[in-house]
């Protein structure tokens, strides 16, 4: 079995949100009044407020789910090791699934079975492409 291990992430992802004319004044006087540095300080403390307030219901259905939280990382060495131990991957996760630039989508083809990412799935556009009807 691979040897592939959860870990915080590090990275960040770019996100677009429109807001009302009203909802973005009153975000704005929130800045001009210095309770938040500008607008993306507000949006990230309001997203993480409202991720506290439904932790525990996160936390249920993540181990219901049996997503895997944070990053995870799959080598050619990864693959390559589960092909030859006759394994097939299912890849559930909450977070940043990244598939080596160097694994083929051969490999990849034959040893992942399905990939569900709540998050960013990061893979070469040729391995994307072979495992597309995986995907969900």
């Amino acid at each position: 079995m691979p040897d592939i291990r959860a870990r915080p992430l590090a990275e960040s992802e770019k996100m677009t949100i429109n807001l009302g004319v009203v909802d973005l004044g009153q975000i704005d006087l929130m800045v001009q009044e210095g309770f938040y540095s500008n607008r993306t300080d507000f949006i990230r403390t309001a997203i993480r407020n409202q991720l506290t307030v439904h932790a525990e219901v996160l936390r249920q259905t993540v181990a219901r789910r049996t997503l895997v939280l944070g990053l995870q990382d799959y080598s050619r060495h990864d693959l390559e090791a589960a092909r030859d131990a006759g394994q097939r991957l299912r890849i559930h996760a909450l977070g940043l699934v990244r598939i080596a630039a160097d694994v083929s989508p051969e490999l990849a083809s034959a040893t992942i079975e399905s990939i569900v990412v709540l998050g960013v799935l990061q893979a070469s556009a040729p391995v994307k492409a072979a495992l597309a009807g995986r995907i969900q």
